[in-house]
């Protein structure tokens, strides 16, 4: 009796023993898979940062809401709110970007920021692998063994489009033009059909349900800009186009001041400056171009920016404006003039 007592605690323990070390491979395999679902909201890079941004942060600051400005984004957050993709397209530095910001801003939910260039395709927008992802099961249900399993499985991290079509965030993707058409193949099903694909992807996830509120807002410089790709009709055709031009003088003097601390004098000659030349040079001069002026001309300037003759205007515009010109001295020489003169 006594050696039959015995040997059922040597196998109730050998029990207890296997039955803890299946919890223990349980909850590893659990811990793996709220880790590979998890990814959904971590960048790229692999920092474990969320790319999710809230409205409060990605509101533009300063932000000037003068009649024009607010009319303009009321129709952005119109359009959005109709369920529309909006394509915001523009001249450079005409303020497309602070005004998706603050129209995605007033929607309410998270933001996904997203930069576009040459270098963007499929698996930078949904999705890619990234590593792998190893933890080990200790089988010891023989007293004395050691048998030890290896598991790997793929991390699958989730780019820009796949967190805002799951979680229901405004995708706002800057400079959409820049990049690769090819790229944008997979918005045709997530604006048509409410369907996103993965491509790399395994399993029963890879598609995705769009979330009803996801929302794409894009911008765009025009056509004629240098590195802008002409996107497919089939694409294009489902957004509605959004012009934005360069804001009234009113507006724009509201917007230099707001981000320079100079003197009301020196912000309207500025701006007066800055719509001359646009109307005379054969380049395109935005409100960022009159900001980098009023900063230059706080530094340059004496009695903090106030003080200065038509000579350092002129130097400071062409300063700012250089970078335009590509051509030998003669071109710039000739630019520099140009500016003198108008001014």
């Amino acid at each position: 009796m006594g050696d039959s007592s015995s040997r059922n605690r040597k196998v109730r323990g050998r029990k207890i023993r296997s039955d803890r070390n299946k919890k223990k491979r349980r909850k590893a395999k659990k811990e793996l898979d709220r880790s590979a679902n998890g990814t959904s909201r971590e960048s790229n890079d692999g920092s474990g940062d969320s790319v999710l941004t809230s409205p409060e942060e990605i509101a533009p600051d300063p932000f000037v809401e003068t009649d024009a400005v607010t009319s303009l984004r009321d129709r952005i957050t119109g359009w959005l709110e109709a369920d529309q993709p909006v394509h915001l397209i523009g001249p450079t530095g005409c303020g497309k970007t602070a005004l998706a910001l603050s129209a995605a801003a007033e929607r309410g939910r998270p933001v996904v920021w997203l930069n576009g260039d040459e270098a963007v395709g499929t698996a930078e927008l949904v999705g890619t692998h990234s590593g792998g992802e190893r933890y080990e099961e200790h089988d010891q249900f023989v007293s004395g063994v050691n048998k030890k399993t290896q598991i790997v499985r793929e991390r699958w991290v989730d780019n820009p489009l796949s967190v805002a079509v799951k979680e229901g965030a405004t995708l706002v993707y800057n400079e959409f033009s820049r990049s690769d058409p090819a790229a944008h193949n997979v918005l045709l099903s997530v604006l048509e059909e409410g369907v996103l694909e993965r491509p790399g992807k395994r399993g029963d996830d890879r598609t995705i349900d769009v979330h009803p509120d996801f929302r794409l807002l894009v911008t765009s410089n025009d056509v004629e800009y240098a590195g802008v790709h002409e996107q497919q009709d089939a694409l294009l055709d489902r957004f509605v186009g959004v012009h934005v031009d360069y804001y009234d003088e009113e507006t724009e003097r509201e917007i230099v001041a707001a981000h320079v601390d100079v003197s009301d004098e020196t912000v309207e000659e500025i701006v007066g400056a800055t719509r001359r030349l646009r109307d005379e040079l054969d380049v395109v001069i935005g409100t960022r171009a009159a900001i980098t002026v009023a900063e230059g001309l706080a530094v340059f300037a004496e009695d903090g920016g106030s003080e200065f003759d038509d000579e350092l205007l002129a130097d400071v515009f062409t300063d700012v404006l250089a970078p335009k010109i590509a051509g030998e001295d003669d071109d710039m020489d000739e630019f520099r003039d140009a500016v003198r003169d108008t001014l």
